[in-house]
């Protein structure tokens, strides 16, 4: 299947050109003209990729952003900003998004940024339910993973904290978003709980040799990646 592409964005040039030279390179595109109608959109149909203008009407692409995220969208998100201010570029990255490119921006980058970020993506089928990178599956009708040929037993939390890594490959996550997502905002419980979780669901990964993929980056959180 084509991957499916969302552009948000108020300004109509471009959209249009975005529709023309995305679907000219292959992609099934759909087009939205500000924040309210590509959440709309967005809610009646999954895109592979969201490109979103930042400055809109009614709610803006940082909003819009925001709003993704909390719903457990995970399609990557490549910002478009007239602005290149550090605090902004870090302020859409901080809500979730994935890459920036400021305007006016040359079609051949933006194209090579959306090859990028759809590369990055784990391999899904919706067939089967599976959640694939590396050497690593996700089962997530039987709630397990498979490593190879060994299948890992899991239990209910370490498969909701390998879930949230796999939908969110090469994506570094924050504790705090981690906390959010796996435990809930009134978590009151032991506060090295993610660190306890992390260090046994790597254990059960690596046994036997298994290379690390859940990495840790110094200040900042976790993430799931080949190399360390």
């Amino acid at each position: 299947m084509r991957p499916h592409i969302m552009v948000i964005d108020d300004d109509e040039k471009i959209t249009s050109l975005l529709r023309r030279s995305l679907a000219f390179e292959g992609y099934e595109v759909t087009t939205a003209s500000d924040g309210a109608e590509g959440l709309r959109l967005l809610g009646q149909r999954q895109a592979d990729l969201v490109v979103l203008d930042v400055m809109m009407p009614k709610l803006d692409g940082w909003e819009v952003c925001r709003r993704l995220r909390e719903a457990g969208i995970v399609a990557p998100v490549l910002l478009l900003t007239a602005k290149d201010e550090v605090q902004d570029r870090v302020k859409g990255l901080d809500l979730g998004a994935d890459d920036y490119l400021v305007k006016p921006f040359a079609l051949e980058e933006l194209m090579a940024r959306i090859r990028a970020l759809l590369r990055r993506r784990p391999e899904q089928s919706e067939e089967d339910g599976r959640l694939r990178y590396d050497d690593l599956v996700l089962d997530t009708g039987a709630r397990e993973a498979i490593r190879g040929d060994r299948r890992i037993d899991l239990t209910a939390k370490e498969f909701d904290l390998l879930h949230l890594f796999m939908q969110n490959p090469r994506r570094v996550l924050s504790r705090d978003q981690i906390m959010e997502r796996i435990w809930g905002y009134d978590y009151s419980g032991e506060s090295n709980v993610l660190e306890v979780y992390v260090a046994m669901l790597r254990q059960k990964l690596e046994e036997q040799g298994g290379k690390r993929l859940i990495q840790t980056v110094r200040g900042a959180g976790y993430v799931l990646k080949g190399d360390s």
